[in-house]
């Protein structure tokens, strides 16, 4: 993250399970090459979420604190703003269907 901002990237425990997650589904259905651009887009989203913390939209009506940022087609992050914390809360790669891989 840069100097200058006033925010800190934090994933909670959910979404570093989500990430480890899609990293093995990407390296069992696809290539490193796969694995190396999430982890790309995740770089991109914190360099982005921490200059413009509210760049994404809320996510739903019913919890106006959880904003979802779409990566890519695939990719779409959930996360909260507070007091210079960015919390990620879940990842999330629209291709996985559990019932489809170990």
């Amino acid at each position: 993250m840069g100097e200058h901002s006033s925010f800190t990237v934090f994933y909670t425990q959910r979404a570093d399970t989500d990430a480890v997650t899609i990293k093995n589904y990407l390296l069992y259905k696809f290539t490193q090459k796969e694995v190396d651009h999430f982890y790309k887009l995740l770089e991109n989203f914190e360099a982005l979420v921490v200059v413009f913390p509210e760049l994404f939209r809320a996510s739903s009506v019913n919890n106006k604190n959880i904003r979802k940022a779409v990566l890519s087609k695939q990719l779409s992050v959930f996360y909260i703003v507070s007091k210079k914390r960015i919390s990620v809360v879940a990842i999330l790669d629209n291709r996985m269907n559990p019932d489809k891989w170990p």
